[in-house]
C-alpha cells in the first residue's frame, strides 16, 4: 500500500485499502481453534439452511451473537469455502473501520490540512499489523470494532450541526445494533463509553444527549438488533441466563478463564503492534498538549479542534481501560481503538516530510507481508490431511467421532454434512471450572439435552454404539488414549495434528451381550441438562 498523494480524487484511498486488504487475506490456511470453530458453525449454518440458530457440531451454541456466521455463511454460498470467503466478516469490519476514519476525517474541524490528514490517517491504519491481521482473522473481534467505530464517528457527525440531516443518528444506532449482532452488549457500551463522557464535557449537552437519543434512532436499533435475541429467547428458556449473564458479567468479572493477563498488557500491547506508525506518539501527544493550550487562549476552531483530540485519546484510553479490568485479556479485544489511535498518530505524521512518511507506511507494509508469510509457511498446522483422508473414505450410513480434541476444523475442510460425535469423560466436574473447548460443547447440551446425548459419548460407555453395527470413523488426538471396546480400531492414516482411524463393525460380542444394546446415537451419557 502506497501513500496517496495529499488531495486525492473521489474514494481511492478507500479502494486501494480494500484492494490491500483483499490481496492478504487468502494465503494462511486458518488458524486453531478460533478460526476453525468459527467458520465452521458457519459452515454448519449453511449446510443446514437454519440461518436463525448458530450450531457447534450440531448442537445450539450461543457463544457469541449470528453476524460474523451470517455474512460468513453468506460469502461461501457466493465463493464456496475458500479462504477469502471464510474472512469475509473481518474484512467487511476492517472496511467499516475504515469509512468510519474517512467520514470522521472529513470534518471541517480539522482544519485546511485535513485532506492530507485523512489520508495520512487511513494509510497508517492501512499499514499498521496489528489492522492487517485482525482483518483476515476469523473471529468476531474486527467486526465488532468496524461497527463500534462507525457508530461513535456517525453519532460524532449528528452533533456538528443544529440541524444535522436525522440519518446520521439513526446511522449510529443501526451500527450499534449490528455491533451488538457481532459480539454482544459491548457493542453499545463502548460507544456510550466513548461518547457519553465527552458530550457531557460540551457546553450544549442538554441538545446533544436529546439528539443522540432521538426515538427514531432507538426504534432503529430495536428494529436492527433485537428480533434475534427475542426468537433465541423464545425459543430456549435459558438463553438470557446463558448469553447475557454467563457469557457477558460472569465472564467480564470472573477470573477463571483463559488468558489471564496483567493490567498493563494492553497498554504495552498496542504500541508494539502499530509499529512504525505508533514511533511518533510523543509526538502526537506533544500535539495535542499544543492544541489545548492554544484553545485557552482563543476559542472557535481551536477550541473545536482540541474537543476533537481528546474525543481520539479518550477513546483509545476508555476502551483499553474497559478491557483491562478483568484478568482474562485477549489481543483482539482492542481493536476497535485503532481509528482514533490512527488518528492521533496522523496528526503528528502529518506534519512530518512526505518521505518519512513513506517509509514509515511502506516499513509497516513490510512487517504486514512477513508476518502472513510467516504465518502461511510456518504457522501452526490445522487438520487438512486428515479432512482430505476422511473425505475420500466416508460413505452414506457412515459415523464419525472425535477423541481427545474438538477438530473444529474437520467438518468444514471434509465438506462433510454430517454432525461427528465426541469421546469423553462429560461428568468431569473439572470441565465446567474451566473455559475450554470441552466446556463450549457441554454447554450445548443445555439447549437441546436429546441431541446432545447423540453427539456427546461417555468415554466408559462409547463402547455402546458400536452395538448397533456400521463403520465408524475415529478421529483421534496425539496421546489420547482408546476408550473401552475400541481396542481393535485400525489407524487409517496419521496426519500433522492427529489420527484418523477405522472401527468395523460391533463391539466384541461379549460387550454387546452383557451390555443393553441402545439405538446408534442415543447413549445414555447425558440425559439432562448440564448446568
Amino acid at each position: 500500500m502506497s501513500v496517496a498523494p495529499p488531495h486525492p480524487g473521489g474514494r481511492l484511498p478507500l479502494i486501494l485499502l480494500a484492494l490491500w486488504l483483499l490481496l492478504a487475506a487468502p494465503w494462511r490456511p486458518l488458524l486453531l481453534p478460533d478460526e476453525g470453530r468459527y467458520v465452521g458453525v458457519a459452515w454448519e449454518m449453511l449446510g443446514s439452511g437454519d440461518w436463525l440458530t448458530p450450531t457447534l457440531d450440531g448442537l445450539p451454541y450461543f457463544h457469541k451473537p449470528p453476524l460474523m456466521y451470517w455474512i460468513t455463511a453468506a460469502a461461501m454460498r457466493l465463493a464456496g469455502p475458500v479462504p477469502l470467503a471464510m474472512r469475509a466478516a473481518p474484512l467487511v469490519g476492517a472496511m467499516l473501520m475504515a469509512l468510519a476514519l474517512w467520514i470522521w476525517t472529513a470534518a471541517p474541524v480539522w482544519g485546511a490540512q485535513r485532506e492530507r490528514l485523512r489520508v495520512t490517517a487511513l494509510a497508517l491504519l492501512g499499514s499498521m499489523p496489528f489492522f492487517v491481521l485482525g482483518s483476515q482473522y476469523a473471529n468476531h473481534d474486527m467486526l465488532v470494532a468496524g461497527c463500534v467505530s462507525l457508530a461513535v464517528v456517525l453519532a460524532r457527525r449528528a452533533l456538528d450541526e443544529e440541524h444535522a440531516p436525522l440519518r446520521w443518528v439513526t446511522g449510529a444506532w443501526v451500527a450499534a445494533a449490528l455491533a451488538v449482532l457481532a459480539k454482544g452488549l459491548i457493542g453499545v457500551v463502548l460507544p456510550a463509553l466513548v461518547l457519553l463522557p465527552w458530550v457531557l464535557l460540551r457546553a450544549d449537552r442538554g441538545r446533544a444527549l436529546a439528539r443522540l437519543l432521538h426515538p427514531a434512532g432507538l426504534l432503529a436499533f430495536a428494529l436492527a438488533g433485537l428480533p434475534w435475541f427475542l426468537a433465541m429467547q423464545h425459543l430456549h428458556p435459558d438463553f438470557f441466563d446463558y448469553f447475557i449473564l454467563e457469557q457477558h458479567f460472569r465472564r467480564y468479572t470472573q477470573s477463571n478463564f483463559n488468558n489471564r493477563l496483567p493490567f498493563w498488557f494492553y497498554p504495552v500491547v498496542l504500541p508494539l503492534l502499530t509499529l512504525p506508525a505508533s514511533l511518533l506518539l510523543p509526538a502526537a501527544l506533544r500535539r495535542l498538549g499544543r492544541a489545548s493550550r492554544a484553545a485557552a487562549e482563543a476559542s472557535g476552531p481551536a477550541t473545536a479542534l482540541r474537543h476533537e483530540l481528546w474525543l481520539a485519546l479518550w477513546w483509545v484510553v476508555a476502551v483499553t481501560g474497559f478491557f483491562s479490568l478483568p484478568k482474562s485479556k485477549l489481543v483482539g479485544y482492542v481493536l476497535p481503538t485503532l481509528a482514533p489511535w490512527a488518528v492521533l498518530l496522523a496528526t503528528a505524521w502529518v506534519a512530518q516530510p512526505l518521505r518519512r512518511l513513506r517509509l514509515a507506511v511502506g516499513g509497516g507494509v513490510l512487517l504486514c507481508v512477513l508476518a502472513v508469510a510467516g504465518l502461511t509457511w510456518k504457522g501452526p498446522a490445522n487438520h487438512a490431511d486428515l479432512a482430505a483422508a476422511l473425505a475420500a473414505r466416508l460413505q452414506p450410513g457412515d459415523r464419525v467421532a472425535y477423541l481427545g480434541d474438538a477438530f473444529f476444523d474437520l467438518r468444514l475442510l471434509a465438506h462433510a454434512s454430517l454432525a461427528p460425535a465426541v469421546i469423553d469423560d462429560w461428568e468431569d466436574p473439572e470441565i465446567a471450572r474451566g473455559d475450554s473447548w470441552r466446556k463450549e460443547l457441554r454447554d450445548t447440551v443445555r439447549f437441546a439435552p436429546a441431541l446432545g446425548a447423540s453427539r456427546l459419548w461417555a468415554r466408559d460407555e462409547a463402547w455402546r454404539q458400536r452395538c448397533a453395527g456400521g463403520r465408524l470413523w475415529l478421529v483421534r488426538a496425539p496421546g489420547a488414549a482408546l476408550p473401552p471396546g475400541f481396542e481393535d480400531a485400525r489407524s487409517v492414516t496419521v496426519g500433522r495434528r492427529g489420527e484418523l482411524m477405522q472401527v468395523e463393525g460391533p463391539a466384541p460380542a461379549r460387550r454387546c451381550e452383557a451390555g443393553a444394546q441402545v439405538p446408534a446415537g442415543s447413549p445414555p451419557s447425558i440425559s439432562s441438562p448440564i448446568r
